[in-house]
């Protein structure tokens, strides 16, 4: 008992379903939705699952805050202030002519990724000569990613534009997709510029839509009065209202200059060194047993350090107090965080729905496969049957010839019996009754008959072959009827055989519209289209081979029946009037007066030869309401039928797995 206890513990431990958990959230109900998604039963492609995974990386990836202005207008420096650090480059002339997405990463570095897909990584110093569009070998480069270790990078991906007033129109297309997509928009301007008309027709052209997540930064304030400042920030506020939610003026130069300057900068930068330079030691002293080598490099840093503590901080506080730096950095806490979570959530949202749409319509295009071909067969019954009744009405005629043609015959056979009845004198005698008599009996002559069947046979059989030759025509026509009505039977499956292979000819080349999309649903969907005389045909096809076997024992039957010997059928025949003949004779001759000699009348004759040939059952065969082709026809009418309907039956179970998966994507979609 002990170990079947054992076993069934662990029995339930191995193969007991696991109940998943999710987390609260955003990526916990995403992560529900995917797994419901890939579930084995969709058969899911690999594109679905990468797309699926990308939604899941967007959800946890970093707010984005687009940095856009015209070139010359500081961009650079205010990331790099905001940075706290000089990564990017800065200069006169457009240098940015690619857009650059700045990321949070363990090390500072640089990723290169190109319009082949391919990508590179460099040095953070080696920036400049992927992004001044002065240089024509970066043509092929599609966008840069920099990846550095800073605390806000955790929360928000900084993506560093072209001017919007670049010459290359490329730089303007690639601005404007960006904004699609984006958290929160900075706006960026020279104060001392902002206003023009220039600005105005850019903005009215591209930030008109994005009020809500804008944010006008005016630069360089630090080279105006605050009076100055005031005015400007009062003119622009009025003039650009409807584009932007905020208008703040900033020194970029002070708040980079301060925060350069920070404690906790300056410590990170000399950490950052320090962890470089002793990489570099390591790798080029492979064989160290302990760490004396380093021993001077962590002295100097120590001391580094204790400097950069020791100093005063105040000037620094009031050159990012004067820069106003903080007040950009707060309105993308609290007024872009939370609506571009917002959004980014109904973004995933309404993509997810838009997978789950697209999954349906492509089920929907596989179940079109399936309905086409059930209507194809529900539309084609009343044809088919049409088509057996056809068979029937057709080929009744023709046995109906055959069987006049076969009377003919028997009245043939028994015109020539009938002609060649001979009348014959014979003589009986009969006792006289008088005394006076000497002779004792009467001779009496009487006509009896004869058949001369020598002379039948011969105008029959031997001299002219006619009735040979009418029996051959008659098989004949008989062979023409059962090569004719096998080739209607096969004429009605060639009906629903072209119409089928019309409706397969499509669907063996059926792709899917959408990439995500299963591959291996199309592929299965392709290969039941392939193999639709295995699933479909071979069905009718094996009912109309039996039907056309049913009719060929039919026919081999009578076509044996009429080769039996009619002579020896006319010879019977001949003989059963010459017995009756005689045996009439016989009871005449006994009683005169009571009997008389038989003389075979015509229809008597043929009465004989039809019962001689088995004329009942030729004429049930081919004449009857319920001749042979009545019943085969009848048979075949019902297997049709039977069959279609277990088709129909097949391919709608088929049908119906898809039905299924679709309920189950809308139920998927419902939950989203």
């Amino acid at each position: 008992m002990k170990i079947l206890n054992d076993f069934i513990k662990e029995y339930h431990k191995e193969y007991s379903l696991k109940q998943t958990t999710y987390e609260k959230g955003l990526i916990g109900d995403i992560k529900r939705i995917i797994d419901k998604l890939i579930d084995d039963k969709f058969l899911p492609s690999f594109q679905l699952k990468s797309i699926l995974n990308k939604q899941l990386r967007r959800a946890r990836y970093p707010m984005e805050v687009a940095i856009i202005g015209q070139f010359s207008s500081g961009k650079s420096t205010f990331l790099n202030a905001l940075l706290s650090k000089n990564i990017l480059p800065t200069g006169i002339t457009p240098v940015t002519s690619k857009v650059n997405f700045i990321n949070y990463g363990d090390e500072y570095k640089l990723k290169i990724t190109y319009k082949s897909g391919a990508q590179e990584y460099h040095s953070i110093e080696n920036i400049a000569k992927f992004t001044d569009q002065r240089k024509k070998d970066i043509d092929d480069i599609k966008y840069l990613t920099i990846y550095a270790p800073m605390d806000i990078l955790k929360d928000i991906s900084f993506v560093d534009t072209p001017g919007l007033n670049s010459q290359s129109q490329s730089d303007t297309n690639t601005t404007k997709k960006v904004l699609r997509d984006v958290g929160g928009i900075i706006w960026l301007s020279l104060i001392d510029n902002a206003g023009k008309m220039s600005e105005a027709e850019i903005l009215e052209e591209y930030i008109l839509q994005f009020k809500n997540k804008s944010l006008c930064v005016l630069n360089q304030k630090d080279k105006f009065t605050k009076e100055q400042v005031k005015t400007s920030q009062a003119y622009i506020s009025e003039k650009f209202g409807k584009y932007f939610s905020q208008v703040t003026p900033i020194s970029a130069k002070l708040a980079l200059d301060s925060r350069e300057k920070q404690q906790k900068i300056l410590i990170q930068d000399k950490y950052d060194l320090l962890i470089k330079d002793f990489k570099l030691e390591v790798n080029n002293n492979m064989d160290l047993k302990n760490l004396d080598f380093f021993q001077e490099n962590f002295t100097k840093f120590k001391k580094e350090i204790d400097i950069i503590k020791s100093k005063d901080k105040k000037e620094d506080h009031k050159l990012l107090k004067e820069s106003n730096i903080n007040e950009v950095l707060e309105f993308i806490e609290n007024t872009i965080r939370p609506q571009a979570n917002e959004a980014k959530e109904f973004s995933i949202k309404k993509d997810l729905k838009n997978i789950c749409d697209i999954l349906i319509k492509e089920y929907k295009t596989i179940l079109g496969t399936y309905d086409s071909l059930i209507d194809i067969l529900k539309n084609s019954k009343d044809e088919i049957l049409e088509l057996f009744d056809d068979i029937q009405i057709k080929y009744s005629k023709e046995l109906f010839l055959i069987y006049n043609e076969l009377e003919n015959i028997m009245e043939k056979i028994a015109n020539e019996t009938y002609k060649n009845i001979q009348t014959i004198k014979a003589t009986r005698y009969e006792e006289k009754n008088s005394f006076l008599s000497k002779d004792k009996f009467e001779q009496i002559q009487y006509d009896t008959y004869w058949i001369n069947s020598d002379n039948i046979y011969k105008n029959l059989f031997y001299d002219d072959q006619s009735v040979d030759n009418m029996f051959k025509k008659v098989i004949k026509h008989l062979k023409e009827v059962e090569t004719s009505s096998n080739e209607a039977y096969r004429s009605v499956y060639k009906v629903l055989k072209n119409k089928i292979t019309r409706w397969q000819e499509p669907y063996e080349l059926i792709r899917k519209n959408r990439d995500i999309a299963s591959d291996l649903e199309f592929s299965a969907t392709r290969h039941f289209a392939a193999k639709v005389y295995e699933n479909i045909l071979v069905n009718y096809h094996k009912a109309i081979l039996e039907n056309i076997s049913a009719l060929r024992k039919k026919f081999a039957y009578f076509n044996g029946a009429l080769s039996y010997s009619y002579i020896q059928t006319t010879q019977a025949t001949i003989s059963h009037f010459e017995q009756q003949i005689k045996e009439s004779i016989e009871l005449y001759e006994k009683e005169p007066t009571k009997f008389t000699v038989h003389h075979p009348k015509e229809d008597e004759i043929i009465t004989k030869l039809k019962a001689n040939f088995s004329f009942e059952k030729i004429e049930d065969f081919l004449t009857s309401k319920r001749n042979y082709l009545y019943k085969i026809i009848k048979y075949s009418k019902e297997q049709y039928t039977n069959i279609n309907e277990d088709r129909i039956i097949f391919i709608s179970d088929k049908k119906n797995q898809y039905l299924e998966k679709i309920l189950s994507l809308e139920k998927i979609k419902e939950e989203i």
